[in-house]
């Protein structure tokens, strides 16, 4: 089998985290709007699940649902705001995990779906 081809070192890629209630109508709009916004190439919503945690010095027990969220670096300050405004958690989770090697063309991908939109509408100049 062939190792996939590293992507370009420029942009980098990454995997965020993050937890949301079980609610799985809250997390599609989350979903949705990180994508729509650019911030996000792919979120996935995994089913519900238990999680145990320390919380102001005791352990609770919530149903929620992990967010599996694909995006380039230079996308994460902007990924993090919208994660900050859109979340109903006082503290998010919010890792950061890189992506050292994958399918070169996913990885392209994900940096043309993380591209901020063009926003003055003007065509590109052409340098020749």
């Amino acid at each position: 089998m062939r190792k996939p081809r590293k992507a370009p070192s420029t942009p980098d890629y990454v995997i965020v985290l993050t937890t949301l209630p079980a609610d799985g109508e809250i997390a599609s709009m989350f979903a949705r709007t990180l994508v729509e916004e650019r911030v996000a190439a792919c979120v996935n919503v995994l089913g519900e699940m238990q999680s145990v945690y320390a919380w102001e010095g005791t352990v609770e027990e919530e149903q929620e649902r992990q967010i599996v969220i694909k995006t380039s670096r230079d996308r994460l300050e902007s990924l993090w705001d919208r994660v900050k405004e859109l979340h109903s958690y006082e503290v998010p989770e919010f890792v950061v995990l890189p992506i050292i090697d994958g399918n070169d063309a996913y990885l392209r991908w994900i940096h043309d779906s993380t591209r901020p939109p063009e926003t003055d509408g003007a065509e590109p100049a052409d340098h020749e």
